[in-house]
């Protein structure tokens, strides 16, 4: 059950963000709940790999390479979900950022 308020509230907060950024667009709700289990995949597969292969990379940065990796995997979902389109790359990484802060204040809430 936690799984599915999980998806949920990533769902609101990205319709929200897609509502706050000028760069990003949602079709509608549904298309926000499939980006949110898209999302939810993409974190769970993709992104360890990813933050492995990057390693010194992070260390290097001092983990602000995990903000390009984030972006990254916004920019795969917008390749992946239809009615989800993101204008680029800095477009992305805004996203990937409101998105973050939206989730923490909804996670607080519910």
């Amino acid at each position: 059950m936690g799984f599915v308020i999980k998806l949920l509230i990533t769902g609101a907060a990205a319709m929200l963000a897609s509502y706050i950024l000028p760069g990003v667009k949602i079709d509608g709700f549904i298309t926000a709940i499939i980006l949110a289990l898209v999302l939810a995949v993409l974190n769970a597969i993709v992104r360890p790999v990813l933050v492995f292969l990057t390693i010194p990379v992070t260390i290097l940065t001092l983990g602000l390479f995990l903000l390009i990796i984030n972006a990254l995997i916004i920019l795969l979902a917008d390749y992946l979900v239809t009615g989800f389109d993101t204008s680029g790359f800095f477009t992305a990484l805004l996203f990937s950022l409101v998105l973050t802060i939206i989730e923490s204040i909804l996670d607080l809430i519910f």
